[in-house]
């Protein structure tokens, strides 16, 4: 049976990667590999790194590209790649716009899609945005949901979705990330390793503008405030976030901008920090399991496991609970601990095998 996975962005191939390893071993499936490129160069990296190498790349990235100038784009690609193809079903991850016109293209071939990290909500359209909307409209297609938490099954059901058509797996973050912490993995970017180290990722679209700028802010001060701490920010290319980056933060002598880490150099940068401050999805799921304190430069998260469990704190763009979330974990010893403490409710490492055998089952 053809099994056509298709991956746009880093997050998709890292979450992919495990599922793609596992289905290849599989006699009974033929298995091809998309790229859309939605990400360019990140998406090569993680492909690089787990030896994939894509059947298909539509090289669909511009910079700078509009929501709808990219769906335009992606809908009549992969309408020619769907009837070229002719796969018995379609493998999708996450929330991108990648991911959702994937599963339209395939509605529309009356061809199965199989959601992986299916049921995740926030129930507020615009937060995320666009990723929000993405996941709901790719959920209304899928014939398989494969959630990640029996919180993300409960969702789907709130949603009708039929309970036949849930498996929850885990997330196969987790099998990435227990792929490859394991590895001799090296950061690339000399630190001083007698100091404590902050980690920062921030590039989501709805925090452009004001909210990026009090993020900014924030790091200032803390910066500023914490000689004796240094912080690294690989920084998103796109220029709503590298200007305002720059502008804030270049020149402090305690932080570190840099490109965009590689797959392997960011999991030894989450091993080697002391806490994270993120706005990612992947990084509230990967960082607990490695034991590290996660604060969210979010109002709100799909993931809300790891808040329940207290290793995962909502601060949103929010410069003063910033300043003061991030200031207690360097100064408080007990509330760093209650944090780090190596809790990971998103998986056994286990879930592209359980997604493997729901699909075997099917096609045999």
């Amino acid at each position: 049976m053809k099994i056509l996975i298709v991956v746009g962005t880093r997050p998709e191939a890292i979450k992919m990667a495990p599922v793609i390893l596992a289905l290849k071993k599989e006699p009974w499936a033929n298995v091809r590999v998309l790229a859309t490129a939605q990400h360019r160069n990140m998406l090569d990296q993680v492909n690089e790194f787990f030896g994939i190498d894509p059947d298909i790349d539509l090289n669909i990235m511009r910079p700078n590209q509009a929501l709808t100038t990219l769906t335009a784009r992606l809908l009549p690609e992969l309408d020619d790649v769907l009837q070229a193809e002719k796969p018995d079903a379609v493998l999708v991850q996450g929330d991108t716009t990648t991911v959702m016109t994937v599963a339209l293209a395939c509605f529309y071939h009356h061809i199965p899609v199989g959601h992986v990290e299916a049921g995740l909500r926030t129930w507020d359209m615009q937060n995320p945005f666009p990723e929000e909307a993405n996941r709901v409209i790719t959920g209304k297609f899928a014939r398989w949901h494969f959630a990640p938490t029996e919180g993300s099954r409960q969702n789907l059901l709130k949603e009708g979705v039929a309970d036949s058509k849930i498996i929850v797996t885990g997330n196969t973050v987790i099998d990435a990330l227990l792929m490859s912490a394991s590895k001799d993995l090296q950061l690339g970017i000399e630190l001083d390793s007698n100091k404590r180290l902050v980690l920062v990722t921030s590039h989501r679209r709805e925090n452009f503008g004001e909210p990026f700028r009090n993020i900014c802010r924030a790091l200032q001060t803390l910066a500023e405030k914490n000689p004796d701490v240094q912080f690294l920010y690989p920084v998103h290319p796109n220029p709503n976030v590298k200007d305002v980056a720059h502008e804030f933060l270049a020149g402090l002598h305690n932080f570190t901008l840099c490109e965009p880490l590689d797959y392997a150099s960011f999991i030894a940068a989450m091993k080697r920090a002391y806490i994270i401050l993120t706005d990612s999805g992947g990084i509230q799921e990967e960082a607990p399991a490695l034991g590290k304190p996660v604060l969210v430069l979010r109002d709100e998260t799909e993931r809300p496991e790891a808040v329940e469990q207290g290793v995962v704190k909502l601060v949103g763009p929010n410069y003063d609970a910033i300043v003061q979330e991030t200031q207690c974990l360097l100064d408080d010893e007990f509330a760093y601990r209650a944090m780090a403490r190596g809790i990971s409710p998103y998986g056994d490492g286990k879930a592209a095998e359980r997604i493997v055998q729901v699909l075997r089952k099917y096609f045999t």
